[in-house]
């Protein structure tokens, strides 16, 4: 599935079972929360925190396409073609960090 086709799919499936798009604030304070969600469990999987009991059925594939999908509602929401906005930010990267890393002595 291409970025393009997730968003369209993504507006399909809002139009069909959603009923409409939550505001933009609404979708950018759930987009936090997803984002937390994520965080949760990375700390408690790569970090120094333990899992709490609630913790064990969640899931961080299952988290991240939860952030995927209240981002590409903020996109359809907003009129960004995230498609377009990715491959402008490759050009941006490499352009600004073209040899930054490879001259970082930390890496």
């Amino acid at each position: 599935m291409t970025i393009q086709e997730a968003q369209q799919q993504v507006d399909t499936w809002i139009k069909t079972y959603g009923v409409r798009y939550f505001s933009e604030l609404t979708n950018l304070a759930i987009l936090t929360e997803e984002v937390g969600e994520l965080a949760r469990i990375m700390a408690r999987t790569y970090g120094e925190q333990s899992f709490k009991d609630s913790d064990l059925e969640k899931n961080l594939a299952d988290e991240m396409a939860d952030v995927l999908w209240v981002l590409l509602c903020l996109a359809n929401q907003t009129g960004v073609d995230l498609t377009d906005a990715l491959q402008k930010n490759f050009v941006k990267k490499t352009k600004r960090d073209n040899n930054r890393h490879k001259e970082n002595s930390k890496l």
